[in-house]
């Protein structure tokens, strides 16, 4: 081809044209288009174990909450800043029936109602007529689940099959630590730029396997066949991969409403229905972190699924060494806090992330237009959702 000395002068950074981001895909505050969508749904806010008599920092859809437990054994999650002068609850002292605040012990239950207010006569003449922010929460597979969404919209916190129907020897176990961010437990860039990763089978291949070398098994090291599905709950990839002994290599991968990642196990360790599922919980706008529940034989198998590079745990790998080796964490976190989608340019293997922006928006349309997205019931007899995914091996 012969390039002219014009051909070398275009498409310098210097032409590029200002960028923008899908701003409704993204911010996840109240009131924001996706913010109302998040919160139609329940999501996890921490472990089981969070909760106790010594008040939890959380932070979730860019919210500053505190998680605590009472002395009866309920799990309370509340607004940090006090509705009384608006110091922190964080520094509050959990007792038998509530959280007291350090600065003038107005004392509030798991629900936020305030129970005594003991600078005021007889312990708080109108204590009946304020109450403290909270939401609902529910515990289950190891997680507590909150539902920060309108009070009239609060549907049933679902469960799922893959955890509800244990094998032999299984039991569920829950994991907070970010697995299959491929970082810290705290990631900082949005949320949707992980969520989008779970439907983008074809970097599996090329940033985990020819790139950083094979950071889980040769069969996930070959490109696959791939076929992208919409389902009831979000969208479904199918990849098909061909093996030396003629069979066929079948994995399924799904991402659901709300922020599921249903990724079967990379080291294929068995072929089965999926052993595992994850919630992409926003903490804010530029940073979200993962929770994990999963049927496992031995206390700690979800950690042990973690991804190494070059041997080593993320954490313990020199900055030379995360440009030798990057993984999940530096592809995404690499787009910037929020990532540049006027600058993005998309070929057929991308199908799966305009499938998921599409639905995204599809569900958009529906909040604001009054109607329940999908994946929501309000029946407490629906059935466990049951997915698809899993690694397989087929016959040709």
């Amino acid at each position: 081809m012969n390039i002219t000395e014009r051909d070398r002068d275009l498409g310098t950074a210097y032409a590029l044209k200002p960028s923008s981001s899908r701003t409704e895909l993204t911010e996840v505050a109240r009131g924001t288009p996706m913010g109302e969508l998040l919160r139609r749904y329940w999501h996890p806010v921490g472990l089981g174990a969070d909760a106790t008599d010594v008040p939890r920092k959380v932070r979730a859809l860019g919210e500053d909450l505190i998680l605590f437990r009472d002395r009866h054994g309920r799990a309370g999650l509340l607004h940090a800043r006090c509705c009384h002068r608006g110091t922190t609850l964080y520094y509050g002292k959990v007792e038998e029936d509530g959280i007291r605040c350090c600065y003038h012990g107005w004392k509030f239950d798991t629900e936020g109602r305030c129970l005594e207010q003991p600078c005021e006569p007889d312990g708080g003449q109108f204590r009946d007529r304020v109450r403290q922010p909270w939401y609902p929460v529910q515990e289950r597979y190891g997680l507590i689940f909150a539902f920060m969404g309108p009070a009239g919209k609060k549907p049933v916190l679902p469960r799922y099959e893959a955890l509800e129907n244990m094998d032999d020897g299984e039991f569920v176990e829950a994991d907070d630590t970010s697995i299959g961010g491929g970082g810290p437990a705290i990631i900082p860039c949005n949320w949707l730029q992980h969520f989008e990763n779970v439907v983008d089978p074809y970097h599996v291949p090329v940033l985990h396997g020819s790139f950083s070398g094979p950071q889980f098994t040769n069969m996930m090291a070959t490109m696959p066949e791939v076929k992208f599905e919409m389902s009831p709950r979000g969208v479904t990839v199918r990849s098909i991969r061909n093996q030396d002994d003629g069979k066929i290599f079948y994995r399924v991968t799904e991402a659901a409403l709300p922020t599921l990642r249903v990724v079967p196990n990379p080291r294929v360790a068995q072929f089965a229905r999926v052993e595992s599922i994850g919630w992409t919980l926003p903490i804010d706008d530029t940073s979200f972190r993962i929770y994990v529940a999963g049927r496992v034989k031995q206390r700690g198998d979800i950690g042990r699924m973690r991804s190494r590079f070059n041997g080593k745990f993320w954490w313990d790998m020199t900055e030379q060494e995360h440009q030798q080796f990057p993984g999940d964490y530096e592809a995404q976190v690499g787009q910037g806090p929020v990532t540049l989608h006027s600058e993005e340019h998309f070929g057929q293997s991308d199908r799966g992330i305009l499938m998921i922006r599409r639905m995204l928006s599809d569900q958009l349309e529906a909040v604001a237009a009054g109607r329940d997205p999908i994946g929501v019931s309000f029946d407490h007899n629906v059935p466990p959702v049951e997915f698809e995914a899993g690694n397989f091996i087929r016959e040709a």
